[in-house]
């Protein structure tokens, strides 16, 4: 078993807490409220994941807290917007909608660099917001708020993605990461506090979808996640990450029941093939993979 595939299965596992995690919530939400989850999952995780890397955190900078205040800020209005949209929307149509954030990337870098985006990534767009018209507007050609939420929430993710990018080149990448965690689950608790009344689960299950969400879809989930990328390419990462609404739409229907109607189904694989098309590019590919067998066939013994 070779270090890429060891890799790209420990991120297939990633994505599978990230597809769970929209079940958890809404599981959560039946318990406790949205700040108040917001709060309990991400100050969990960073707990976690600051007693795994302690030594890291003990020699941050002020660039790194300061980036990750940052980070954790934009992070918050991305679980926010998610987690209040997930009370009116559901799991199924959540995990969809945010895998939206791949298409939002380009476009937004588009506009900050003044440039049109490439052509697989116009058609991926065409494709993704056609799959949206029919996986969220009604007959009154309205789009419910939950959906408009988790839309949201795949935005400022996308804001999110980029400007880590731009940060994690002048600091330590990992405590940067762990320390935005701490933030995001501080700025929730001063929202509970303020706007809601701030409690511990109450019921079992309450329990279990909040440990699932802080233990397994964040604090586990950034740190193989963070480990596997050293071994693997953007291209197979994003590639796996597309499945998310897939295995979403699975914990939905084995665990809640939820089933798209035909229109939603058909919604759903736009969304998911635009997705796709956003992230691959199939010409690339093929040029490095005929690439690959001429160099191969070169290397090869002439054997006449």
């Amino acid at each position: 078993m070779n270090t890429q595939f060891k890799a790209n299965l420990m991120l297939l596992i990633v994505t599978i807490f990230l597809g769970s995690s929209y079940l958890f919530m809404k599981m959560s939400l039946a318990g406790i409220q949205e700040f108040n989850l917001i709060a309990l999952r991400f100050g969990m995780a960073f707990i976690l994941a600051g007693i795994v890397f302690h030594q890291r955190l003990i020699h941050a900078d002020s660039n790194t807290i300061k980036y990750a205040f940052l980070l954790g800020s934009i992070l918050f209005l991305v679980f926010a917007s998610i987690t209040f949209g997930l009370k009116s929307t559901t799991a199924s149509n959540a995990g969809f909608l945010v895998s939206l954030t791949v298409i939002f990337v380009p476009l937004l870098l588009a506009i900050f660099l003044r440039k049109m985006p490439d052509k697989r990534i116009l058609f991926g767009v065409l494709l993704a917001f056609t799959g949206i018209s029919f996986l969220t507007l009604n007959h009154q050609l309205k789009i419910s708020s939950g959906d408009f939420f988790c839309i949201l929430g795949a935005l400022f993710y996308a804001l999110h993605i980029i400007v880590t990018g731009k940060l994690t080149k002048d600091v330590d990448s990992i405590t940067l990461g762990v320390v935005q965690l701490g933030f995001t689950g501080a700025w929730g608790l001063l929202f509970s506090i303020l706007f809601e009344t701030p409690q511990l689960p109450s019921t079992t299950e309450t329990w279990l979808s909040v440990l699932g969400l802080g233990v397994l879809c964040s604090a586990i989930g950034f740190v193989v996640q963070t480990v596997a990328q050293k071994s693997t390419t953007p291209t197979h990462t994003g590639l796996l990450f597309s499945l998310e609404p897939v295995f979403a739409a699975c914990f939905a229907f084995a665990f809640a029941g939820e089933i798209l109607t035909t229109k939603g189904y058909l919604g759903a694989f736009l969304v998911l093939l635009g997705v796709l098309t956003a992230e691959i590019d199939m010409k690339s590919l093929l040029m490095k993979k005929g690439c690959n067998q001429k160099i191969k066939s070169l290397k090869q013994p002439n054997n006449q």
